[in-house]
């Protein structure tokens, strides 16, 4: 008969040994801690529009008169931004149209060479791909290419012709509370100035700056 002072001394001894061992086996299956990387942090800034702001602008261009060719554009702007993505636009325009083509041919077409055009409308703007514009590695200005459209009045000749606009432009805020604008806009109207009424197309194209408040 084995001796039981024997069995005991060898159970305990075990008892001993299966902990440390375990622990052993538990501190070697832990991974060694991964050093992370030590990157250089841009600072960017970036300047937003507030959901609430009005802008306020001035713009100048060319103005196409479907007919009468292309002269100097110039007007004001008033704009609400609804929210980030809506916007809504009051602009008043003021160019020249020229008869001068067809005086050349012994046809007058106006009481004088040059009249004054007059146009205002009311828009809605939506901003259809907002981004950013980097300028350098350290500047980034906001930006948005957008799409506008609305109705309005278009006046030359003592004739008023209402007009409906469509438009597509881009805006880029060098700071947060001035835009940089360059737009294309196509004012139609009706007109039977030349015997026949017909759907004008008459086109502008304009660069502007603006100031929100």
């Amino acid at each position: 008969m084995k001796n039981p002072s024997i069995s005991y001394f060898l159970i305990l001894t075990l008892s001993l040994i299966a902990p440390t061992t375990t622990k052993a086996q538990s501190v070697e299956s832990i991974p060694e801690p991964v050093i992370p990387a030590q990157l250089d942090r841009r600072q960017v800034h970036i300047p937003k529009i507030s959901a609430t702001d009005i802008e306020v602008g001035a713009f100048a261009g060319i103005l196409s008169v479907q007919d009468f060719g292309a002269n100097p554009s110039f007007g004001i702007r008033l704009g609400y931004h609804v929210t980030e993505d809506y916007f809504v636009e009051g602009t008043y325009g003021h160019s020249t149209v020229s008869d001068q083509s067809f005086r050349r041919l012994g046809i007058a077409i106006f009481s004088k060479e040059e009249i004054d055009l007059t146009y205002y409308n009311l828009s809605i703007g939506y901003n259809l791909f907002p981004g950013e514009v980097f300028v350098g590695k350290d500047w980034a200005m906001t930006s948005a290419v957008y799409l506008v459209g609305g109705v309005g009045n278009v006046n030359f000749n003592s004739e008023n012709h209402t007009a409906f606009d469509f438009g597509i432009g881009i805006r880029v805020l060098p700071v947060d509370w001035v835009a940089m604008r360059f737009e294309m806009r196509d004012h139609m109207f009706s007109s039977d100035l030349l015997g026949k009424n017909e759907l004008k197309h008459n086109f502008e194209m304009t660069l502007g700056v603006g100031a929100y408040f």
